[in-house]
């Protein structure tokens, strides 16, 4: 009889840990936390981060630790996310530039479609085609002009060689065959919008976000926006396509885990992500800053997107010659 129970005792005792086990496994996230974002504070990038994860943290009772890691056209924060342990603890927020700029750095040390385990792509975001108040265009096709009257002169302001505003001006000078002079401000976004207000670079196209509270204070002049047709969302602005066939551009922001985090984990972190675009206030937020909302992006999706976004801006690359002048 005591051997018996002896028996139970321990299948029972086998069975418990295995449950705790299981249950312990299952569990996440159990503490903070670290989104690494690759560029400057108070850029298009960083921004968009802090106003989710806000949210995020909220919602799943962990706080979500964000730290720049500026430099290398976002590849140092990416080589870092790469290099930690797959656990969920570390992740990216990356924007379109990760993969906009593989042409033009081929020898990184990170490859993005390989090296990540893509978790959700949470917003996309047409940019403006600005000027600075000075400048003496009001629309496309006088800016075109102008550039052409004078070759090489006009200054345009980017986030850095591999943004979404290097590569989205490189694609407009191969549309409209004009030559600007590329000014990269390292530390993205930010320090962009600023060379364009000083006048220092005259000419930018920036993500709505970072650009539209500028020009609504009167420091840009908006001539056009990168979507490909007129919208209802943004009825203000003609699209850089109505005078140059074929433009469309569009930044875009998402989650990235190091490629071996287990698939449970990206499948909660994209579980909880997709609730947390669905809050009231957020979508609000994010939609008077411009924002276009993606309601629910499974890994693979993302994945998908990431590879179409790599031939597209390729072809730009190769096109536009803008390997040669970084």
């Amino acid at each position: 009889m005591k051997s018996q129970l002896a028996i139970i005792g321990l299948a029972l005792g086998t069975a418990m840990v295995g449950y705790a086990g299981h249950a312990g496994a299952q569990a996440y996230p159990t503490k903070p936390i670290r989104l690494i974002v690759p560029f400057a504070p108070g850029g298009g990038t960083d921004i968009m981060a802090r106003v989710i994860m806000a949210k995020f943290d909220e919602r799943v009772g962990q706080r979500v630790v964000i730290e720049n890691r500026v430099g290398g056209g976002g590849y140092i924060a990416a080589e870092h996310v790469v290099k930690a342990a797959p656990d969920g603890y570390t992740l990216m927020f990356t924007a379109a530039n990760i993969v906009m700029s593989l042409e033009l750095f081929p020898r990184q040390p990170v490859d993005p479609l390989k090296d990540f385990y893509p978790v959700s792509l949470l917003t996309k975001e047409p940019s403006l085609l600005a000027v600075h108040p000075s400048m003496p265009v009001n629309s496309v096709k006088e800016l075109i002009a102008l550039a052409r009257a004078r070759p090489g002169e006009i200054n345009y302001s980017s986030g850095g060689i591999g943004s979404s505003s290097h590569l989205n001006t490189e694609l407009f000078k191969m549309l409209a065959k004009v030559d600007f002079l590329h000014v990269p401000y390292s530390g993205g976004t930010g320090p962009a919008v600023v060379g364009t207000i000083t006048g220092e670079s005259p000419v930018t196209i920036l993500p709505i976000s970072a650009s539209l509270p500028q020009a609504r204070a009167g420091r840009l002049r908006v001539l056009a926006i990168t979507l490909p047709e007129r919208t209802a969302e943004f009825p203000d602005f003609p699209p850089i396509a109505e005078s140059l066939p074929g433009y469309s551009a569009f930044q875009w922001y998402g989650v990235l885990a190091p490629a071996a985090t287990p698939a449970r984990i990206v499948d909660t972190l994209n579980k909880e992500l997709a609730a947390v675009m669905q809050i009231p206030d957020l979508r609000a937020r994010l939609v008077r800053d411009g924002a276009l909302i993606v309601d629910r992006s499974t890994p693979e999706q993302f994945a998908a997107h990431m590879r179409d976004e790599k031939v597209k801006w390729a072809r730009v690359v190769q096109v536009s010659g803008a390997a040669k002048g970084r």
